[in-house]
């Protein structure tokens, strides 16, 4: 794919995305996500990535970096445990609600689906995580790359996932909107679902006239092998160290 000519149709004043610049930091943000999606989910259909980019476009406030669900303190006891919320996300002890408030490009909520994440995490790449034990984790950029890709192509969120919705077939725009708006219910439901599919509608123009094929992933290991202990991180050096970690399994 022609990154160059990607970004190039991004900034254009029509493309209803980023007018026409974009940050530094915007571009890294997408940078990383499209290195992680060619290496491991490239064999996926355009439409999957396209979606994928208008979830974290909308999720991350723009930025296409991973943050924070955003809020004062006590916005977030609408997740506490006994509340209706926290139990549909698994929280269990007092503060849990704060502890695994919304992060990511998908916004990871709630100590169930950090115990998910974990689980599929390690069970696919091996990565030795403990989302529950370190819910900063979630908002890795490699972590939550993954997050985002593994978790909408398989349905942690929701029970659905994009295949259920995206057929992979370039079809008119009419109909490529229908399917994006409707494929929003894998992360929340219809929540903004019709301005998420024409983030979508935009992200797979600039791929479409970037030249994006399918190509072939890197598989998953066939058979996950017990994690090892992580060794303590400097602040700034999760990154590093995974993408150490997989050039010595891959």
């Amino acid at each position: 794919m022609d990154r160059a000519k990607f970004y190039a149709v991004l900034r254009e004043r029509n493309s209803g995305l980023f007018g026409t610049s974009l940050s530094k930091s915007q571009v890294a943000g997408m940078e990383n996500l499209l290195n992680v999606w060619e290496r491991y989910y490239s064999a996926d259909p355009l439409d999957q990535l396209a979606i994928s980019l208008a979830t974290s476009y909308l999720e991350t406030a723009h930025t296409m970096q991973p943050i924070k669900e955003r809020g004062a303190r006590a916005y977030f006891d609408k997740y506490e445990p006994g509340t209706r919320l926290g139990k549909i996300l698994g929280n269990v002890l007092r503060g849990d609600g704060y502890r695994f408030r919304g992060e990511g490009h998908v916004q990871n909520t709630g100590r169930g689906n950090a115990r998910k994440a974990t689980q599929r995490l390690n069970d696919v790449f091996r990565l030795g995580l403990d989302l529950e034990s370190r819910p900063e984790m979630r908002g890795d950029p490699f972590v939550s790359a993954h997050s985002l890709f593994l978790g909408c192509r398989e349905g942690w969120w929701t029970g659905k996932a994009w295949g259920d919705y995206l057929d992979g077939i370039d079809e008119s725009d009419a109909e490529d909107l229908r399917e994006f708006i409707n494929s929003r219910h894998v992360v929340n439901g219809q929540d903004k679902a019709a301005l998420i599919g024409g983030y979508a509608l935009a992200f797979e123009r600039a791929l479409k006239a970037a030249g994006y094929r399918p190509g072939k992933a890197v598989p998953a290991p066939s058979k996950p092998t017990k994690p090892s202990t992580p060794p303590a991180p400097a602040s700034d050096g999760w990154l590093t160290w995974f993408l150490d970690l997989l050039k010595g399994i891959f």
